[in-house]
């Protein structure tokens, strides 16, 4: 049910949504520079992460920024069909880790090392 939420998503994060429907075992082809794959016959959704550091090796999978999304986009959908008050505040958690993670990002920005492997 939760993923019938997505079913008119095209992209998170800025990332493409490959849709499939093929049973398990069986291999689709994959778009190799999409990261976010939904299953509609194994109602499964999965993600490829990122490798390594962007500068170093390339942009080649999400960061935990887009699995934070899908989850939030998630959640809003199922709030839709069956409203309540904990899934709005796990959505008010969800957009503090956002926050948070973009922070870091800023911080590591401004000492020169975002999108490295440095520390």
């Amino acid at each position: 049910m939760a993923l019938e939420t997505l079913k008119d998503v095209i992209e998170i994060d800025g990332f493409e949504v490959v849709r499939i429907a093929v049973p398990e075992g069986k291999y689709p082809e994959f778009k190799p520079d999409s990261a976010i794959f939904i299953n509609d016959y194994t109602n499964t959704i999965a993600f490829k992460i990122q490798d390594g550091p962007i500068k170093e090796v390339g942009m080649n999978g999400c960061q935990l920024d887009t699995l934070i999304h899908a989850a939030s986009k998630l959640i809003e959908g199922l709030n839709k069909k069956f409203p309540c008050d904990e899934y709005k505040i796990a959505m008010e958690h969800l957009d503090r880790a956002l926050v948070a993670l973009k922070v870091r990002k800023m911080k590591r920005e401004s000492r020169g090392v975002e999108g490295t492997s440095k520390a």
